[in-house]
C-alpha cells in the first residue's frame, strides 16, 4: 500500500476519533477542543493572507477569534448573552491599532484581520449558542441539573451529513463523474459527484433522524440541504482562495490532510447556516 495512503489512513482515522470524543464527551472537552481548533484555523488564514501580500494583526486577530469563541461558550452555559457585547469593542480596536503599524494597504490588513474572525471564529462560536448546555449558576456543571441539555447530537449530525455528503461525493465523482460542476476552481469536481453525495446525505438524514428524535425528519433533510449546498461552496471559496497564491494545502498540522482550514472549509461556510436554522426551531432554543 503507498506509504502517503497509509499516513491519509492514520491521520484521518485519529482526527475522527478525536473529534468525536471530544464532541460526545463533555461541554468542556467540546470547547476546549474548537477553542484549539479556532486558534489553528485563525493562525493559518492569516498566513494564507500574508502569502497573498497582507499583513494583518495575526496575534491580535487570533486572540479576538479566540475571546469570541470562550464568550459565546460562556454566554450560553450563563444564559448571559450580554456577555457578547464584551467582543464588540475589540474587534472595532483592529482599526485603532492598524493607525500605529506603519503598514502598507491598511485597510486590505483590516479586511483580512476582520475576514478571519469572521470566517472561522463566528462560525464555532454560533454552534455554542446551540449545543451547550444553559445552566442557572456557575457550578452548575458540578452540583446542579442544567436547565437545558448538552446538545452534542446537533453538532455530532451535522458532521456525519457532511462526512456523507463529501465521500459520497468523491465516490459518485469517481464512478459517473463527466460535467465538471466549477472547472475554473476545482476542475475535479462533478455534477454527477455533488448530486450523489447530495442523495446519500439526505438518505443518512433519515438515519440521524432515527436515532435522535429530538427535533423532527423535515429539519434534518434541510439540514442535509444546508449542508450539501453550502459545504460545496466552503469547499470552492477555500480552493478559490488558495489557487488565488498558488498553494495546494492550507498548512501541514494534519499529515497526509493539510491544514485545518482544509479540513474545515466546507463546515466553516455551512455552520452559519445551519446553527441559525437550528436556533429557529423552538424545540432546540
Amino acid at each position: 500500500m503507498d506509504k502517503n495512503l497509509i499516513q491519509r489512513c492514520i491521520t484521518g482515522s485519529l482526527f475522527v476519533i478525536v473529534l468525536v470524543g471530544c464532541i460526545i464527551g463533555h461541554p468542556l472537552s467540546f470547547g476546549g477542543l474548537f477553542l484549539l481548533i479556532t486558534i489553528l484555523g485563525l493562525w493559518e488564514f492569516y498566513g494564507l493572507a500574508e502569502k497573498a501580500g497582507a499583513q494583518p494583526l495575526k496575534t491580535y486577530g487570533t486572540l479576538v477569534g479566540a475571546f469570541l469563541f470562550a464568550l459565546a461558550f460562556l454566554a450560553k452555559r450563563d444564559h448571559n448573552f450580554a456577555l457578547l457585547l464584551a467582543v464588540l469593542p475589540m474587534i472595532f480596536l483592529v482599526f485603532f491599532a492598524e493607525l500605529y503599524r506603519k503598514k502598507d494597504h491598511p485597510f486590505t490588513n483590516i479586511a483580512f484581520t476582520l475576514t478571519g474572525i469572521l470566517y472561522v471564529a463566528l462560525p464555532f462560536a454560533l454552534w455554542c449558542l446551540v449545543i451547550v448546555p444553559t445552566h442557572t449558576a456557575v457550578s452548575g456543571w458540578l452540583s446542579e441539573q442544567p436547565l437545558f441539555s448538552y446538545r452534542w447530537h446537533l453538532f455530532l449530525g451535522f458532521f456525519i451529513l457532511m462526512w456523507t455528503s463529501d465521500t459520497m461525493a468523491y465516490v459518485c465523482g469517481r464512478l459517473f463523474g463527466k460535467h465538471k460542476l466549477f472547472e475554473r476552481i476545482s476542475p475535479k469536481k462533478t455534477w454527477e459527484g455533488t448530486i450523489g453525495g447530495g442523495l446519500f446525505a439526505l438518505g443518512a438524514a433519515f438515519l440521524v433522524a432515527h436515532f435522535w428524535k429530538d427535533i423532527e425528519l423535515v429539519h434534518w433533510l434541510v439540514i442535509a440541504g444546508i449542508v450539501v449546498v453550502c459545504g460545496n461552496l466552503g469547499d470552492l471559496t477555500e480552493s478559490l482562495f488558495k489557487r488565488s497564491i498558488n498553494i495546494k494545502d492550507s498548512g501541514n498540522i494534519l499529515p497526509g490532510h493539510g491544514g485545518i482550514l482544509d479540513r474545515f472549509d466546507a463546515a466553516l461556510l455551512a455552520s452559519p447556516f445551519v446553527a441559525c436554522y437550528l436556533l429557529f426551531i423552538p424545540s432546540v432554543q
